[in-house]
C-alpha cells in the first residue's frame, strides 16, 4: 500500500514538532508539506522552527508556508508560559538556511487539494485560521480533500486555556466553527482522549539512551513542556497532544470513536472556544464530527517511542 499523502497546519510548538518526527519516523505516511499558522508563537517563528525541525531530521526538501499571523476576528494569544519564547522550550536549534516558500499557505493548500482530489490529508494541530481563509477562498476543497485530522477541543474534560476551551480552538474559535461547520470528513482528537497520553520523564530516559540530535532535542523541548504540565496541572511529564493526532492517519485503532453533531461557542462569554456536542441529538441533527473519546495511550506511547528511537539512531 503507498504511504498516505499528507499536509500538516501548525503551529510549532513543542508537541507539532515531535508530531513531524513521528511523520517523518512512519513509512505508512508521506509529508508533502508544512504550512504554518500564529498560535503559540508568532507566524514567522512557527515558520522558523518547522524549517529548523525539518533540517534536524534531515528532511528540508519538505516545503514549508507561511499562513495567517491573526486570528480571523478575535484578538491574538501566544502561550510562551507554555512553550517558551522560541515556542520549542529549551532546544535551541540553529538558524535554518532554508526558507519558506513565498506563496501563502491557504492558497498552498487550496491548490494542493484541488490538483490532488480525494488524495491528501489534512492534520490540522494549531488554531484553524489557514484552513478557515483557504475554505472561505474556495468551498470547493471541502469536497476535494481526503480527510481532516483536527487536534482541539475538550468535550467532556476541562480546557486548558479557560475552564472550558482548548487552546487551538480558543485562539481562533470562529476559525473552528467554519471547519466544523464545511462538510469536510473530520477526525477530532480532543483533550478527552490527548491527556491520556503523558510523555513521562522514565519515556524520556529511555530515548536518551541513544545520543542522538533527535533525542537531544526532544529532552530539551520536552523538558520546559513537563515543568509547565507540573506547575500549571500537576501532571508528572507532559501531554502530547499532536503526535497522537498523527498517529491515528494511520492507526486509528489507538482510539474509539463517536459520531457526534457537536459545534464551537463563538459568544463572547465565558463560553468562548468551548467546544461542546450534542450527545443526544436532541434536534436530530446529521453528526459533522467523528470524534475519539477513547484511546489506548499505552499503545500509543510504545508507537511514538519506538518510531522516535528509531529516527534517533539514523540521526547520529
Amino acid at each position: 500500500m503507498s504511504p498516505k499523502r499528507i499536509l500538516i497546519d501548525t503551529d510549532p510548538g513543542i508537541d507539532d514538532a515531535l508530531a513531524f518526527l513521528l511523520a517523518l519516523a512512519s513509512p505508512e505516511v508521506s509529508l508533502e508539506g508544512i504550512t504554518t499558522v500564529h498560535g503559540n508563537v508568532s507566524a514567522p517563528q512557527t515558520t522558523r522552527n518547522a524549517l529548523s525541525v525539518l533540517e534536524l531530521a534531515r528532511a528540508s526538501q519538505i516545503p514549508v508556508y507561511q499562513g495567517c499571523d491573526l486570528p480571523l476576528v478575535k484578538e491574538s494569544l501566544l502561550s510562551p508560559e507554555t512553550h517558551g519564547d522560541s515556542g520549542l522550550g529549551y532546544a535551541n536549534l540553529p538558524e535554518p538556511t532554508t526558507k519558506a516558500q513565498a506563496q501563502h499557505a491557504s492558497d498552498f493548500l487550496i491548490e494542493t487539494i484541488l490538483s490532488n482530489p480525494n488524495e491528501m490529508t489534512l492534520l490540522c494541530i494549531g488554531p484553524l485560521t489557514n484552513v478557515a481563509l483557504a475554505l472561505r477562498k474556495e468551498p470547493r476543497i471541502a469536497q476535494n480533500v481526503k480527510e481532516v485530522f483536527v487536534m482541539g477541543g475538550a468535550l467532556f474534560h476541562p480546557g486548558n486555556t479557560t475552564a472550558q476551551a482548548e487552546y487551538n480552538t480558543y485562539v481562533d474559535p470562529h476559525a473552528a466553527h467554519i471547519i466544523y461547520h464545511s462538510g469536510m470528513p473530520i477526525t477530532l482528537t480532543p483533550l478527552d482522549v490527548t491527556y491520556q497520553c503523558i510523555f513521562t520523564p522514565d519515556d524520556l530516559k529511555r530515548l536518551q539512551k541513544i545520543d542522538s540530535p533527535i533525542t537531544k532535542f526532544i529532552a530539551d523541548s520536552t523538558r520546559f513542556y513537563m515543568e509547565f504540565h507540573d506547575e500549571y496541572q500537576r501532571i508528572e511529564g507532559c501531554v502530547i497532544n499532536d503526535p497522537l493526532t498523527l498517529a491515528l492517519t494511520f492507526m486509528p485503532e489507538i482510539c474509539d470513536y463517536q459520531n457526534l453533531v457537536a459545534d464551537v461557542d463563538v459568544s463572547s462569554g465565558v463560553g468562548l472556544g468551548n467546544t461542546f456536542a450534542d450527545v443526544y441529538n436532541y434536534d436530530k441533527k446529521t453528526p459533522n464530527l467523528r470524534v475519539a473519546l477513547g484511546v489506548r495511550p499505552r499503545q500509543f506511547m510504545e508507537l511514538f517511542l519506538e518510531r522516535m528511537e528509531s529516527l534517533a539512531q539514523k540521526i547520529s
